[in-house]
């Protein structure tokens, strides 16, 4: 599995209220939470931008992200960093490139892979990738507990184009959230019945039968097709190092994960994330909770420092339910979703503490 982690990190962002500590994070951890235990991947990739705006795109096509430029700062950066950092420490494959954004290591991944490949991003330019039965892509609908599988059936389905011609459809439409105006003139329908009837863009450049007022907007735009291809799509030949894939069975980094969740009161939702249906038996839960009283499933009801998400409103439960999967705020621990086992069944080692800890068993 490919996580597109810009993607849902700003969708967890911009969805949950701003009453939640680091909310990108945290629902970040939420969705991964959801991903490990509902799709149960035997590999994980977290693939970030190094670069959201690189120079090969801009020196191909100056217009590329340009009204994403600003002089304000970013408010999910602190997030961002954050969740990198925390990941990297929980033992999690954190993949970027220098210059390249997390789509270009997404597709350099997915090129080297022997087996399945399943790529969960917000990001239709990931489309271009689907490769029936090698490649397909699961977009979020409603955080991730709802997913669109795009295959190449659901291309053709959605868009009327072949199912691995979605590249050359976009570089013909363009796309306005990245500063792509796409060929003047052809809009969606006129793009994806000129990827229909001729399979290609490569066909389309090329045949003699295009009606005289599509044939001159297609010649004036012919500089224009050249350069988008080398931003539209996924570059797949990133220079990446070997990279260790295999789920954590530990934080990499305990010291530091444990740090960076106490900090940002993102215990429970760490142990989320480090939940393994068949992980130890045991967990350390730090000496200050023994005595606080256990939600109805059985979870710790108050860890250290959440008090403000407990005073969460009705709406706000809604949203983390609906963006993250986690649980009804009213009836446990606003961190730990009720469909699931208590985290004290499946999070291992990944809330293992210092001298002062207890062990709380598996009834």
């Amino acid at each position: 599995m490919l996580i597109d982690y810009s993607s849902l990190l700003y969708r967890a962002f911009h969805s949950l209220p701003e009453t939640i500590p680091m909310r990108g994070v945290y629902g970040f951890l939420g969705m991964l939470a959801r991903l490990l235990l509902d799709r149960r991947p035997e590999q994980l990739a977290l693939a970030v931008d190094d670069d959201w705006r690189p120079a090969f795109r801009v020196t191909a096509l100056p217009t590329y992200k340009t009204h994403r430029l600003s002089d304000e700062p970013d408010p999910v950066e602190a997030d961002e960093a954050l969740g990198r950092r925390l990941l990297g420490a929980l033992g999690f494959a954190v993949v970027g490139a220098p210059g390249f954004e997390g789509e270009d290591v997404i597709a350099t991944l997915a090129a080297r892979a022997r087996g399945a490949v399943e790529i969960v991003s917000g990001d239709r330019d990931l489309f271009a990738l689907v490769r029936d039965p090698d490649v397909r892509v699961l977009y979020p609908l409603t955080g991730v507990t709802k997913l669109l599988v795009v295959d190449e059936a659901e291309i053709g389905r959605r868009y009327g184009i072949p199912g691995r011609a979605y590249g050359d459809f976009a570089l013909l439409r363009g796309d306005p959230s990245d500063g792509l105006p796409g060929v003047p003139g052809i809009g969606e329908k006129t793009a994806a019945a000129l990827i229909a009837r001729h399979g290609s863009l490569g066909a389309v450049l090329t045949s003699r039968s295009l009606s005289p007022s599509i044939a001159r907007r297609i010649d004036a735009a012919r500089e224009y097709l050249a350069a988008a291809s080398r931003v539209v799509l996924p570059v797949a030949s990133v220079p990446l190092p070997p990279c260790a894939l295999a789920l954590p069975a530990a934080p990499a980094k305990p010291r530091l994960a444990r740090q960076l969740a106490r900090e940002h009161r993102l215990d429970a939702a760490v142990a989320e994330a480090g939940a393994r249906r068949a992980g130890p038996a045991v967990v350390e839960v730090p000496e200050a909770h023994q005595d606080q009283p256990r939600g109805l499933d059985g979870t710790v009801g108050a860890l250290e420092g959440e008090a403000a998400v407990g005073q969460l409103r009705r709406r706000d439960a809604d949203a983390l339910q609906q963006n993250t999967g986690f649980c009804d705020l009213s009836r446990a621990h606003p961190r730990v979703p009720l469909d699931r086992p208590p985290v004290h069944d499946r999070a291992g080692g990944f809330l293992e503490g210092p001298q002062a800890l207890r062990k709380i068993h598996r009834e």
